[in-house]
């Protein structure tokens, strides 16, 4: 995966934003005003999502391309190395799998949230994978 394809995959979920709060080379993605994912444009070797504090600890475990994020809360964000073995499958699935989190778990208040979750399903993404 490369940073357009990471961008790209990013941008295809429903609602996502697409800033740059840091600085003017790092991509970040929010769903909700909220932060699930993010990387940094000029030096795309990994990028960061949230993970559930002990799944964020099995898939480091099991994967050496997985390790705590370097710039955020370690027992909630992992980086994820694109150099590695990883295929894109697997990183388009942390990318999901983050989405989710943050929409579930993240975002308020709760009329916002509901409302978001709501328009997903009629949408049917749900169903897809």
């Amino acid at each position: 995966m490369d940073i357009i394809e990471f961008r790209e995959y990013c941008l295809s979920l429903p609602m996502v934003e697409e800033s740059t709060p840091f600085d003017e080379f790092v991509l970040v993605y929010k769903i909700g005003g909220r932060m699930f994912a993010y990387a940094d444009m000029n030096d795309f070797h990994r990028f960061a999502v949230k993970c559930d504090p002990d799944e964020a600890e099995e898939l480091r475990a099991r994967h050496p391309e997985v390790v705590p994020a370097h710039h955020s809360s370690k027992k909630h964000w992992n980086d994820i190395r694109t150099d590695g073995s990883l295929g894109e499958d697997f990183m388009r699935r942390q990318i999901r799998n983050s989405y989710l989190l943050v929409l579930r778990n993240n975002v308020t208040p709760k009329a916002l949230r509901l409302s978001i979750l709501d328009r997903l399903q009629a949408s049917g993404f749900f169903d897809r994978q």
